[in-house]
């Protein structure tokens, strides 16, 4: 594993009158085996969500499903939240 960088993105989906305020985090991290991991952890802002490890053979794979994935979410109504604090 020679580029240890994790790539990092916080999603937010807030609507008062919904009742609704929700969270998505996407992040890419190398496994112990040499793999590459797109971890998703989701769920209400405040408490603690759910989380699924997606594993691939290469970054370029992982980097192609994040992407995906960002504008699934954007289709769904979430925006990127600009500060770096966890959910």
């Amino acid at each position: 594993m020679s580029e240890l960088t994790v790539q990092y993105l916080v999603l937010e989906r807030c609507d008062p009158a919904r009742n609704m305020a929700r969270f998505y985090v996407l992040t890419i991290e190398p496994t112990l085996f040499g793999d590459t991991a797109l971890v998703r952890e989701w769920g209400r802002l405040g408490q603690r969500g759910r989380r699924r490890l997606d594993l691939f053979a290469g970054r370029v794979q992982a980097i192609e499903a994040l992407e995906t994935w960002l504008v699934r979410k954007a289709r769904r109504g979430y925006v990127r939240r600009n500060s770096t604090a966890s959910p």
